[in-house]
């Protein structure tokens, strides 16, 4: 079965002011219809065809010989979980139990977010930001660049940002500092990042 673009879980313009309907459109409807249109076609007749997503990500992760497969797998991999980490009017109180994780390993809600939006500030050029579990069952906060993701690490990622310049440059130019932080205000899905702590807990 190849793979297909799932529609966004809410409409083009449900995310305004933070990101705009042109935003989406471009990033969803065609960035991200690009990566699976590709994926599809670098992985026919070779043996990954058929496999699952996150198993593709695995076994081209540091293999030069399938780096483009790796870069469409792992982008069409983080924009599924990207679509779903965010929600319109997001942000807001966490719930309790990853709230206190999150106290617990950064000292504060407002540690957490400082870290979050330096990570992105810090990826030079596209990448992602992310809020993971790592091997020790602590959360931290890192960066990935271009299509890398933490599945590739064997951590857990709870919650992302694509910093890339087409998810926030129609809608915030270049202060990408702003949009990270629209981000965490206004747009996370804190229920579904919550799930994700709960399945990797």
């Amino acid at each position: 079965m190849a793979f297909e673009l799932a529609p966004l879980p809410y409409a083009h313009d449900a995310l305004e002011p933070v990101m705009g309907r042109e935003t989406l459109e471009l990033h969803h409807g065609k960035h991200h219809q690009a990566y699976v249109t590709k994926l599809n076609e670098l992985i026919a007749g070779t043996p990954l065809e058929g496999k699952s997503l996150e198993e593709i990500v695995k076994a081209s992760s540091g293999d030069p010989a399938k780096q483009g497969i790796f870069n469409q797998a792992g982008q069409h991999w983080n924009h599924i979980e990207f679509w779903q980490m965010m929600k319109p009017k997001g942000g807001g109180a966490i719930p309790g139990e990853l709230e206190k994780k999150i106290v617990a390993d950064f000292g504060s809600v407002d540690a957490f977010k400082e870290q979050f939006v330096a990570a992105g500030v810090g990826q030079f050029g596209s990448g992602w930001c992310w809020l993971v579990v790592g091997a020790d069952g602590k959360l931290a906060c890192t960066k990935t660049a271009n299509a890398d993701n933490p599945l590739a690490h064997g951590q857990h990622a709870l919650l992302g940002c694509d910093v890339w310049e087409h998810s926030y440059y129609l809608d915030h130019r270049n202060r990408r500092p702003d949009y990270i932080k629209a981000f965490l205000d206004k747009l996370v899905n804190w229920e579904y990042v919550a799930k994700r702590f709960a399945a990797a807990s």
